[in-house]
């Protein structure tokens, strides 16, 4: 009772969340972070979920083309740096694959957004760029792909939280798309934030995956966050054939193929959400799709509009924006993350340039995560955590959301492996129902702890998973029982909602497939204390150079 009590005394700047708080107490108390760290939680799998990820067919009507000629599918938004621009992607042209393909010329269509605040009076236009790329294999037999035309346009001197709608194509074509609408992010503050954001991960094109986008769009988030692995494209072969293991069922392929019309298929049954509700992704391991000249990453640098460029990065894996007053930054853990490396030079610039007093959250995702207690891909992205964890810790990250691991995970507030009130809390949702099925084996039950030399991630080497140094766990690789970061998981298909109520309260909700839309699997608030974890700050740096 004393924490219960401990966490009621935080709320005097929050008087209205403490009357919600009260009058749930009869039937419902909601934990918070305040009363931590929690006793780990596993709520036992239930084998009838096993089984069931199965992708979706070339044949169901929700993947099939439903345009004509050069009319507008694939349809998306997405955000830019601030509330005043937003992205429209779109896609026209039929994709070609097989062994002769003549690549669309991008020239032949014209990218144009027309745009109001009114269905009547689309009186704005913006105008874009279009590109087209090839996934080409030099191995006889193997099928190449090239693409529709891809096209991006960005929307400039928007208002904030204002319903705007567009119909995008090439008007000198007939070929226009329907009118759609999105809502803008509220503008930057610390009393301004999104409604709910919808976190994802490792979603794919499976039966699964229609359930986790139908559950998550009855929920109506105002964003949605895709952390990594988008299609699973790189399941098949280039004649179509698939598996829920491809190093099992394909062993001897020259090269690891791809069937790059499941980014097509993708594109054409998520555009039902994501038309209205912008998307920001962030690269996962399945997007690496190795092709001719060692080209990777082609498909997910395409298809999507990054604000990479806005926000002073060069590359399409790392980038950061602001949804009113929280900043979100996604950062890439398939390419150089060291600190000689400009991806962690960005970072630095990044984290220094943000005003806490505008955006008091700041919310960090990348694929592989840090802190998870499942046997499959455990440590895997060590090398990572060795390189970025202290500079993080440093400006008072809050929330970090990863994938990669097929379930679910909510840790304790953790840095280097100690339970730390001022550590952020690391969410895992790898489980937006992929076709390779959940993980369901723990690192911490016996005969399950990985051998420490098959943890580096195979993509990026490196090892520095060793064993641990310090308290209870000195010489082992693996805890003996579920660790202490680990305050709560289970392997079960579902998605997240983050609704920040104040700039120091936020509530977290995971929900699980095979509930209903409303039932909650998981939800804690997490509370942000700024007046016990200082938080490093370019005025900081400024202040001890003139001393």
């Amino acid at each position: 009772m004393a924490s219960i009590t401990f966490s009621l005394l935080q709320f005097h700047r929050a008087p209205i969340l403490l009357l919600i708080l009260l009058a749930g107490f009869g039937h419902c108390h909601i934990p918070s972070t305040l009363e931590g760290p929690f006793d780990p939680v596993t709520v036992p799998f239930d084998p009838a979920l096993r089984g069931v990820a199965v992708d979706l067919p070339e044949t169901d009507p929700r993947v099939r083309r439903r345009v004509r000629g050069f009319e507008p599918e694939q349809i998306s938004v997405s955000l830019s740096t601030s509330h005043d621009s937003v992205w429209i992607s779109w896609v026209t042209g039929e994709f070609q694959i097989g062994l002769d393909i003549k690549p669309l010329d991008p020239k032949t269509v014209s990218s144009v957004v027309q745009y109001g605040t009114s269905t009547f009076e689309l009186v704005h236009e913006a105008r874009g760029q279009s590109l087209i790329y090839n996934q080409l294999y030099p191995f006889e037999g193997l099928q190449n792909y090239t693409s529709g035309i891809i096209h991006h346009v960005q929307l400039k001197g928007l208002e904030p939280s204002t319903l705007y709608y567009y119909q995008c194509g090439d008007p000198s074509l007939q070929a226009m798309s329907d009118i759609y609408y999105f809502r803008t992010m509220p503008i930057s503050g610390s009393k301004s934030y999104p409604g709910k954001v919808a976190v994802v991960g490792d979603l794919g094109l499976t039966y699964n995956t229609t359930t986790t986008i139908g559950h998550l769009t009855s929920n109506e988030p105002d964003l949605l966050l895709l952390i990594g692995d988008v299609t699973y494209a790189n399941l098949y072969l280039t004649n179509g054939t698939g598996s829920d293991c491809y190093s099992c069922s394909f062993p001897l392929t020259p090269i690891h193929e791809t069937y790059q019309p499941r980014w097509d298929y993708w594109g054409r049954f998520m555009q039902n959400l994501v038309s209205n509700v912008p998307i920001m992704v962030v690269e996962g391991n399945h997007e690496i799709e190795k092709q001719a000249e060692n080209r990777t990453f082609v498909a997910y640098s395409s298809r999507f509009a990054f604000p990479s460029q806005e926000s002073g990065s060069s590359s399409t894996f790392y980038y950061s924006f602001n949804a009113g007053g929280i900043h979100f930054i996604m950062l890439g853990a398939y390419i150089n993350y060291d600190k000689t490396a400009e991806q962690y030079k960005w970072l630095e610039r990044d984290l220094e340039n943000v005003d806490r007093s505008i955006t008091p959250w700041l919310v960090v995702t990348w694929h592989p995560p840090w802190y998870s207690s499942y046997e499959a891909h455990y440590r895997e992205a060590e090398c990572m955590r060795v390189e970025m964890e202290d500079l993080l810790y440093a400006y008072g990250v809050d929330i970090i959301f990863n994938g990669h691991v097929h379930a679910y995970e909510r840790s304790n507030r953790v840095y280097n492996y100690n339970l730390d009130p001022c550590g952020p809390v690391y969410i895992t949702v790898g489980d937006g129902g992929n076709r390779e099925k959940m993980a369901i084996k723990f690192a911490d039950e016996p005969g399950h702890c990985p051998d420490p030399l098959s943890t580096p991630d195979p993509y990026m080497g490196g090892f520095c998973a060793t064993n641990f140094t310090f308290g209870t766990k000195v010489s082992k690789f693996c805890w003996d029982r579920q660790p202490d970061y680990s305050a709560f998981r289970e392997s079960s298909f579902g998605y997240g909602i983050l609704e920040v109520k104040n700039e120091t309260w936020a509530l977290w909700s995971w929900y699980r497939n095979q509930d209903s839309y409303k039932e909650v699997g998981d939800q804690i608030y997490i509370v942000r204390q700024p007046d016990i974890c200082p938080i490093h700050q370019r005025v900081n740096i400024d202040c001890i150079a003139s001393i």
